[in-house]
């Protein structure tokens, strides 16, 4: 049986290596600052700041933005269930879009609100890791 800081571990592999070689510099730097972010401005606000610095003047998606990137392996993970990882941080079929994940956030009570967070803080601290191996 694993445990849930391998298969966190093997979630941010997963994400770290889809990332093209030519956005990896970028990424390792920011990911590097990403929870001193969340812990700095708060969880939800640093989410909605990655949302707004990854969205151009058009309001369209910049998908392979770093800060997109980021926001999506959250967003992938917090409702994450696959084989024997069966995370209900959110709730998957009620985060289907970008909004209705930062909705879900919001609407959460303060004590689901801090676990999602806390496990968020758990999550980067292996993508930092990965991303700083230049994999």
């Amino acid at each position: 049986m694993r445990t849930l800081g391998q298969k966190r571990a093997e979630f941010a592999l997963e994400e770290v290596l889809a990332i093209p070689k030519d956005k990896k510099k970028d990424f390792k730097s920011f990911s590097a600052g990403a929870p001193s972010m969340i812990l700095q401005n708060g969880f939800g606000q640093a989410l909605a700041f990655w949302l707004s610095k990854g969205t151009d003047k058009d309001l369209k998606i910049k998908e392979k933005d770093k800060h997109i990137v980021l926001f999506d392996m959250i967003w992938k993970w917090l409702p994450f269930v696959k084989d024997d990882v069966k995370n209900r941080f959110l709730k998957k079929d009620k985060a289907k879009t970008r909004t209705d994940f930062i909705r879900q956030l919001s609407g959460m009570d303060q004590l689901k609100y801090l676990t999602a967070q806390k496990e968020t803080l758990a999550l980067l601290e292996w993508v930092k890791r990965y991303a700083n191996a230049d994999l």
